[in-house]
């Protein structure tokens, strides 16, 4: 991909990716073009050329089917690596991507499905797989969910999470399913993550997770956030529903699962099985979880109830 900090990430605005103030940001454009989807304003009247300064994606497939990514290597995206847009039959074969950029997610299927990650290696600057499908006003405009989704056996070192649901999830996620895969980074944040609030909305349900090695993570094993960037500010409640969780092993996290969701919006329906956490710092945080479940669970050798 050629970036860096001294080509294209320092569009980010932050300094620790080469910015410094007088530089060309991102902000002006970016503002702008949240503000055209919320005016609805038409996708062939969102152009922006000189003075804007919008990283583009290294790999974008756009209504598309029958996708076949194989045995290639990804280094330095300008922000996200893979980004298939409503989409369908895609698969991600053992392809390698490395960047530690801003805003370097690794795979972000959108709004499509009957997708396969298989057999991949991720070290990256924020998320390693982050399933999508268009951020509040466009995702409920063309409410189409990402559904049907496999992640196996892939290996995650650098990330903000492994396998994360979210933020830009308005139209809704369905049917995950991730499997056999090893995460272990003391900068990986979480394995598995959920991030969302009432500006997004969205409903998140059937997402199935079994037979994870995980080393260790700086903050959680599993966190489901409906506070992120905004809160409760808007009137799109979200929705997270059935989430089983089983035959996971961690060696080191300061909590084994963390929940924040909202009083008249709860987590429900969530099972823990058959999962041994170890090395673990706090007490899990619970705010609002219905039907909550842990069968055959240990943390620090203490059996869960």
């Amino acid at each position: 991909g050629q970036s860096s900090n001294e080509n294209w990430w320092s569009w980010k605005g932050k300094e620790e990716f080469g910015w410094k103030e007088g530089m060309p940001h991102q902000k002006n454009g970016r503002d702008k073009l949240f503000e055209m989807g919320e005016n609805n304003t038409p996708v062939e009247h969102r152009v922006f050329g000189e003075g804007f300064y919008l990283r583009p994606n290294f790999i974008q497939f756009y209504n598309c089917k029958n996708i076949l990514i194989e045995g290639v290597t990804l280094k330095d995206s300008p922000m996200w690596f893979i980004n298939p847009v409503l989409c369908q039959n895609v698969s991600v074969l053992n392809v390698k991507i490395e960047g530690l950029g801003p805003n370097n997610d690794g795979c972000n299927p959108e709004s499509s499905k009957d997708v396969l990650i298989q057999d991949c290696y991720f070290n990256n600057g924020d998320d390693c797989i982050a399933i999508k499908s268009g951020r509040n006003n466009d995702g409920r405009r063309i409410n189409i969910p990402s559904e049907n989704i496999v992640v196996k056996n892939c290996v995650m070192r650098n990330g903000h999470g492994g396998v994360v649901l979210g933020s830009e999830i308005s139209g809704g996620v369905k049917n995950i399913f991730v499997e056999d895969c090893q995460m272990d980074s003391p900068n990986l944040d979480r394995a598995i993550r959920i991030k969302t609030n009432s500006v997004r909305g969205g409903v998140l349900e059937n997402i199935f997770v079994r037979n994870l090695t995980i080393g260790e993570v700086s903050e959680a094993v599993l966190k489901i956030n409906f506070y992120y960037e905004e809160g409760d500010a808007g009137k799109f409640t979200p929705s997270v529903n059935n989430i089983v969780l089983e035959n996971i092993t961690s060696k080191k996290s300061p909590f084994a699962i963390w929940i924040k969701a909202y009083d008249h919006s709860k987590v429900k329906n969530l099972i823990i099985r058959n999962s041994r956490f170890e090395n673990v710092g706090n007490d899990n945080l619970l705010e609002n979880v219905e039907n909550l479940s842990f069968e055959d669970v240990t943390i620090n050798n203490k059996v869960i109830n």
